[in-house]
């Protein structure tokens, strides 16, 4: 139970004590003007980006590998389903994020707002204002950026990377109030398909 429990917070960088670390204050990245249309560029793509699905990989803080199928349907709504023998899955949805053990029949609601993932399904997401930028790269055909809440940026962070050409997110990391990174890679991608609404239907607890 322990080693799933884990797996969520891992995709999630949802940790304890969180109350401590968000006082800490949000410091905005140096950018040059040519940095600053790259991130005008990107905020453009994700609110262009509507639907996603693809198959994904995740490294957890531990090294641990896992893979599934991921669907994202912005603004609000997600499902990442692991490949069996893992029974987990998780969907985001009416401003939650539930995650289930289907072999246990147990789930475990949280807050979509208290976790880093959250600003990727945010509706009209801007990188300003109630968002900092706070890291920013471009090298190798890579575009990375990290965000986090202007109010509490010790709750965690998220660094989008993209493909430069075609502009295209292609994978994230999400960093917990205590340092730990998890990656999420992204590949067999296809945008903006159509996505049925039973794919978002929230679990819940099995009697």
């Amino acid at each position: 139970m322990k080693i799933r429990s884990f797996c969520l917070l891992a995709l999630l960088s949802v940790s304890p004590g969180l109350a401590d670390a968000a006082h800490a204050q949000a410091t905005p990245a140096a950018l040059r003007p040519a940095d600053a249309g790259w991130i005008a560029r990107v905020q453009d793509a994700l609110n262009a980006t509507h639907a996603i699905k693809a198959r994904f990989q995740q490294i957890a803080p531990d090294g641990a590998r896992s893979t599934g199928q991921a669907w994202l349907d912005r603004p609000g709504r997600m499902r990442f389903d692991y490949d069996k023998p893992s029974p987990l899955l998780l969907i985001a949805n009416q401003g939650q994020i539930v995650y289930q053990d289907r072999e246990l029949g147990q789930v475990t609601t949280l807050p979509l707002d208290r976790t880093p993932l959250g600003l990727l399904l945010r509706p009209d997401l801007k990188l300003s204002g109630d968002v900092t930028v706070t890291g920013f790269a471009h090298d190798h055909g890579l575009v990375q950026v990290t965000l986090v809440r202007s109010a509490t940026p010790g709750e965690g962070s998220l660094t989008l990377i993209f493909n430069e050409a075609p502009l295209s997110l292609r994978s994230w990391v999400v960093k917990d109030s205590q340092g730990r990174e998890t990656q999420i890679d992204l590949f067999n991608i296809e945008a903006n398909p159509k996505l049925p609404d039973s794919l978002f239907v929230l679990p819940k607890e099995q009697d």
